[in-house]
């Protein structure tokens, strides 16, 4: 049986126009992914920070005083003071391997000790605009008395 000429398939211009809505719709999706990436990795990184606080006040009231060596990697090796108080630790989605967050202790003997811990990954600005808005900065550091905050490049 011969089927009639209009009925065989589709038409090089229908296929084109179906190529060309499913290549805007891709277009539309694409940045709308990215952003919810890189939302998230900040996401996870505020919630190190705050883990990594955790860990420093449970040091303090452990030893009553928060560590001494300042500047330090949070690797969780045994140099690191706060090892024990995490069970793996905590890696920054944002940042390349063998980068780690870094906590500096100002007065640590004293009663007014303060702490900083930065993050190494350099995150979208748009994700930090709900901590500080209007930021160009790309880095994310958490402080005892100050909260989170943007910050440049360390």
């Amino acid at each position: 049986m011969i089927e009639p000429r209009g009925q065989r398939g589709f038409t090089l211009i229908e296929m084109m126009i179906v190529v060309a809505i499913i290549a805007i719709l891709v277009g539309l999706l694409v940045p709308n992914f990215m952003r919810a990436r890189a939302q998230a990795q900040t996401a996870a990184c505020e919630s190190n920070l705050k883990e990594i606080a955790t860990a420093l006040e449970l040091y303090q009231t452990d030893h009553d005083a928060y560590p001494t060596s300042s500047g330090t990697n949070v690797d969780g090796t045994p140099s690191d003071p706060l090892s024990s108080y995490y069970k793996q630790a905590p890696i920054d989605p944002a940042a390349g391997a063998g980068q780690f967050y870094r906590y500096t202790v100002t007065d640590a003997g004293q009663g007014d000790a303060t702490y900083t811990i930065s993050c190494p990954g350099s995150h979208d600005p748009a994700t930090l605009q709900n901590i500080s808005p209007g930021t160009t900065n790309k880095h994310l550091q958490y402080s005892s008395n100050g909260g989170f905050a943007s910050a440049a490049a360390q």
